[in-house]
Formats: C-alpha cells, structure tokens, sequence
C-alpha cells in the first residue's frame, strides 16, 4: 500500500486531526448554548440596566428598572414579551460558539501540546496553562467577535419594541448587513478590545482551570478519566471564569449595545476604559457585577454540558481525552 492509500485509510479524526477537533467542540457548544441561552439573555438585560444613570437621562435617571434580580427579569421577559424570546438572538449565539469554541479548543492544545510542550503523564505548570488559556481565548474571540456583536445587540430588540421604538433588525443576516452598510467592516468588530479582554479572563477560568484539576485529579487521586471527573473539573471552571469575566462582560456588553454615529464610534462611550470609569462613578464597583448570579449559573450548566458533551463525543469519534 502507497503512502497515500495508507494516509486515506486511516480514519478521519487522525487525516484532519484540527479539523476534527474544531467540529466535535463546535457541535459540543452549540447544545451547551441552546440549552443555557436564556440565562445569556437574562445576564445581557440585567447588564444594560442603569445605563440611563450613567447617560444622565434626567426623567429615566430617576426611574427604577423595570426588573430586579435574575428570576424577576426571566419572568418579566417571559410574560411580557413570550417564552420564545428567551430564546431571542439564540442563531447568531450558536454562529458565534462554532468559531470561537472550535478555534480556542483547537489552539488551546496545539499551544499545549506543541509549544508550550505539555508531557504525557506529567503536571502542567500553572503557568503555561495560564498563558495558554488567555491567549486560545483572545483568539478566538477576535474572529468571533462580529457574531457576538449582533447576538447582543438582537437581545435587546425585544425590550426596544416594548419600550416603543423601532426594531433595528429582522433577522440575523440583515443584523450583519444592516451593520456593515451603516459602519463597514470596522463596525463589526465594534467592541473587540474588552470582547477579545474578557474572553482572555474566562478562558483562564475555563479552560485553564478545567486542564489544572483535571489532571490534578487524574495524577493526584484515585478518580479516573470519567464523567465524575469532568464534572468536577467544569464545575470548577465555571465559578473561576464567572468571577473573572463578568466585570469586563459588563464593559463589553455596554459598549456593543451603544448606539454609533455614521463612522460607528460609540456616542456613549469613547472606549472600554471610558465605559469601566463611567459605570464604577455612576452605579459604583458592584454595578461591574451585575448579572453575576446569572452569569454564573449559565458558566456552571454550560460547562458541565459542554465538557460532558465534548469529552463523550471524543472518544466515541475515537479522539484521545482532552
């Protein structure tokens, strides 16, 4: 047998061993994100709330958001708007999590494995999976960036049409066109800086802390590598990366949502660190948490579903553990 039938005999997870690994997490994403978008949608609401203040909107300064706390907001979106709009902007959501999960996944072990030169069997220096988790992150969500921006911006379209205004947007393809006509290219990738900095910040709570414990866990104790095993590793990584992103997903949800004039710089807010002063002066330094709760209890079933999902769909496709 030739070197070339020999190559194409072997089975696709070892010919396109990137490509594999890019489809399993992307499709390993896309259930965690549907079953957990609601909460995104409740987090992205909580979040706007109290811009009016930081405006300086006189009438609206004054006045109370129309919801408090994670389950008051759910219910309130639920029964003023429909059950289905919790699912609102869910198409660009999972449009984004197949460029960013598949690439940070897949540059996260090839730095891993290959730069950053991780042995079989061995620790993991904090250190390297530190640096390896922000910068697979920030990658990423560079290139994911523009669907990020038109999932956020078509949450909110709900509460516009409430509050009387005009929809922005019919669906997730105009989003993108509608966007690109107004501001160019540039404008897709409004809001990237604290997008690309509060993805480096969760994914070193992601995917550093779920590589750290599980192979702490796996050379340290007598579990194997198994469900239980996951679930405790992403269960971990959820908490760490709620903790550690939520402020600059604050900062970045606001400046992604702020309107823009016709060369789309941002009327509100002249950059993240404007937007970081801002909010810390007019709703204090807890306000950088708002949507915490949610947040967090979004990160925790999102994880455990994500790493349950990926690690079963590796070894069924016959892909070594991550």
């Amino acid at each position: 047998m030739s070197p070339a039938e020999e190559q194409r005999s072997l089975p696709l997870p070892e010919r396109w061993p990137r490509a594999s690994k890019f489809a399993l997490s992307a499709c390993a994403a896309a259930v965690a994100e549907l079953v957990t978008f609601p909460l995104d949608l409740t987090k992205t609401r909580l979040q706007i709330q109290g811009e009016a203040a930081v405006r300086g909107d006189g009438a609206a300064a004054g006045q109370a958001g129309p919801y408090r706390g994670m389950l008051r907001t759910a219910a309130g979106i639920a029964q003023e708007e429909g059950v289905r709009k919790l699912w609102q902007g869910a198409t660009p959501a999972v449009y984004r999590h197949i460029v960013y999960t598949g690439v940070r996944m897949v540059t996260y072990e090839h730095l891993r494995d290959s730069v950053l030169g991780r042995a079989e069997g061995e620790s993991f220096p904090l250190w390297k999976a530190v640096v390896g988790g922000m910068s697979a992150g920030a990658i990423g969500q560079f290139f994911a960036s523009p669907t990020d921006l038109v999932k956020v911006q078509m949450q909110m379209e709900g509460k516009r049409k409430l509050e009387g205004k005009p929809l922005r947007f019919r669906g997730v393809h105009h989003a993108f066109l509608k966007i690109l006509s107004e501001g160019g290219v540039r404008a897709l990738w409004a809001g990237w800086v604290p997008n690309v900095q509060r993805a480096a910040l969760v994914n070193m709570g992601d995917l550093t802390t779920y590589d750290s414990v599980k192979h702490f866990l796996l050379l340290n104790t007598t579990l194997v590598d198994n469900s239980v095993t996951h679930s405790v590793s992403s269960a971990c990584s959820g908490l760490v990366a709620a903790v550690l992103g939520t402020p600059a997903d604050v900062v970045k949800t606001r400046i992604m949502n702020q309107p823009r004039d016709k060369q789309g710089r941002g009327l509100l807010y002249k950059s993240s660190t404007d937007c970081l002063i801002q909010t810390v002066q007019g709703e204090g330094f807890m306000s950088l948490y708002k949507g915490f709760i949610p947040t967090w209890m979004r990160m925790a079933p999102w994880s455990l579903v994500f790493w349950l999902t990926y690690e079963q769909i590796r070894r069924m496709c016959g892909v070594t553990s991550f």
